[in-house]
């Protein structure tokens, strides 16, 4: 029997392969490098900075000519940092102490990623990964380090913590996998994989040292298990899994163009989370219509300056026209928390989720604001747009855009600019406050859209990257679920629709509740459609009202997830 290490699957599926480790030791190189003088190593250092600097120019410039913006964006983030003064003037330090360059530019670039480590913070945590990621690659520039070579299999890229740029800059035929020692879902290594569908399994902690380069392996990205040197007997049993595997692919793609509706007729609209308008192309394929959430930090990250209204319209009217008169519902600026900004000079705070974030900056920094909401009207003369507010507690808050909103269209007018005025207004319920209050928002919006991520670490105070306490961390729990039925129910009553672009919307099971209650539409990942699609089309509407109305008798998480894992 293989030794099986157990991690975390975070992107389904079974992938059969060798390994590459891609955390390559360049402890051989190091070993074998002839310093110079400071001045020639100092020299050394700026020669690597500037190559490294046109290879992710040039990255960034072939990553944007095909539509890859979030992919893009990541890199250009990595161009930041290499060009930062701040550590280049470190590295130089270094090399007196050191004599090294090589040596300088490690060292330097490991005291930034270990302070960066030591913030709260989770999203800038898991920058430290990016940061040792620049600093790998000017080291092994410098050294002469040869890039990986691929043969025509595709190999399971393998490390405790993978540099974003392998995978960005490695053709997807070529990654059968990717094997991650780190646990983080969120970081951009994953994010990436995830855009491309790269069955990934992360978690395994230092049990990833186990694997050595060139092993064979085999993921189960379902159950998040490396089977190391499978038997003959085992890579059979899993390829009768692949196999079936091709076959519900094949399933899913005849599900595509057909809706997600009841048996008795009751149609739920599915649509997709998406980045950037790139990402609506891929999710037509899985039968999307329309988007859900337009995650607009991508548009804004990875840049020194804010980016302009015309960016930003640009951005916005490409989604828009590629929904096809589906509506496309455009989050405003959700920065702040998990995702801070260099220039928007964001202080540090001890509890950055529950701090100045998302709305809350946009309704002080006018200057950011107004833009925005200008390249959203305009992009809506091009289709079917809709307006998002993050982080809503008040109807306050609700009033003050709209107020804002005047002043932007004012402003379209005075400078001679088409915009539409059917752009509707709405709001995600992500905090308790927002649910709790949910009969009187409804009356000030168009719609609600339920982002499950916030509202389950709020009402349940657990940290949602947190390991130690992700085992409490469940949608099924009866708080979540109440709050989500009270959402719903007054969207219902006060003639607005309902939809839910959290994780919870991509679970099958929950889908059947969340049916029952009423929702009208579903927006998430957009590989998770055809599954919530045929989980939908098999079960009516009254079946799904009786399943919530055991549900909702019920105390525990726990007991939720066994009655429905025994009665769907």
């Amino acid at each position: 029997m293989p030794d099986v290490l157990q991690g975390k699957g975070v992107i389904s599926g079974i992938a059969i392969g060798k390994v590459m480790l891609v955390s390559q030791n360049i402890d051989g190189y190091l070993a074998a490098y002839d310093a110079g003088d400071s001045e020639s190593e100092i020299q050394k250092v700026h020669e690597a900075i500037r190559n490294v600097v046109a290879d992710l120019e040039a990255s960034v410039k072939m990553l944007k000519a095909k539509e890859s913006i979030d992919r893009a964006a990541i890199m250009e983030a990595h161009l930041m940092m290499a060009q930062d003064s701040s550590l280049e003037s470190a590295i130089i330090d270094k090399v007196t102490s050191t004599g090294s360059a090589p040596r300088a530019i490690l060292y330097a670039s490991e005291e930034y990623a270990a302070m960066f480590e030591g913030m709260d913070d989770a999203y800038l945590k898991e920058r430290a990964v990016d940061i040792r990621d620049v600093g790998r690659r000017i080291a092994k520039r410098l050294l002469g380090v040869p890039e990986p070579e691929f043969g025509d299999e595709a190999v399971i890229l393998c490390g405790h913590e993978i540099e974003p740029s392998v995978i960005a800059n490695i053709p997807s035929n070529k990654i059968g996998g990717v094997i991650l020692g780190q646990g983080s879902t969120t970081c951009h290594a994953v994010i990436i994989a995830k855009a491309r569908a790269i069955t990934t399994v992360v978690g395994l902690g230092k049990k990833v040292e186990a694997i050595k380069d060139g092993t064979m392996v085999l993921i189960d990205g379902d159950e998040g298990e490396v089977l190391i040197n499978p038997d003959e007997r085992t890579i059979r049993s899993y390829q009768k899994r692949l196999e079936e595997q091709k076959r519900q692919q094949e399933h899913y793609a005849q599900l595509a163009p057909l809706p997600a509706i009841t048996t008795d007729g009751v149609k739920v609209q599915l649509a997709a989370n998406i980045g950037s308008a790139d990402d609506v192309k891929s999710a037509l394929t899985y039968g999307c219509e329309g988007v859900g959430l337009f995650r607009t930090e991508f548009v804004f990250m990875g840049k020194e300056n804010i980016p302009t209204e015309e960016d930003q319209y640009l951005a916005y009217k490409k989604a828009v026209e590629k929904c096809a008169g589906n509506i496309c519902v455009i989050r405003t600026m959700d920065i702040g928390g998990d995702k801070p900004l260099a220039y928007l000079d964001v202080p540090p705070e001890d509890n950055p989720f529950l701090g100045w974030r998302a709305l809350r900056i946009s309704l002080t920094r006018e200057d950011l604001f107004i833009p925005q909401l200008k390249a959203i009207l305009r992009a809506g003369v091009y289709g079917k747009a809709a307006i998002m507010l993050p982080m809503v507690i008040s109807v306050t808050e609700i009033n003050q855009v709209k107020t804002l909103l005047e002043k932007a269209k004012n402003e379209l007018i005075a400078e001679g600019k088409e915009y539409s005025e059917d752009v509707s207004l709405g709001i995600m319920v992500e905090t308790p406050a927002a649910a709790v209050m949910a009969p009187v928002l409804a009356k000030h919006v168009d719609f609600f859209s339920i982002g499950t991520n916030d509202l389950v670490q709020y009402t349940l105070a657990v940290d949602r990257v947190n390991h130690n306490v992700a085992y409490l961390y469940s949608h099924f729990h009866p708080a979540v679920l109440r709050l989500i039925y009270t959402t719903i129910k007054a969207a219902r009553d006060h003639n607005i629709w309902a939809g839910m672009c959290g994780e919870m919307a991509s679970d099958p099971a929950a889908a059947v509740l969340l049916l029952g209650m009423g929702i009208h539409e579903l927006s998430m990942s957009a590989p998770s459609i055809p599954k919530v699609k045929e989980k939908i089309r098999k079960i009516s509407f009254e079946e799904a009202k009786v399943i919530l109305e055991a549900v909702l008798q019920l105390e525990t998480a726990e007991e939720v997830k066994e009655y429905l894992k025994n009665n769907l």
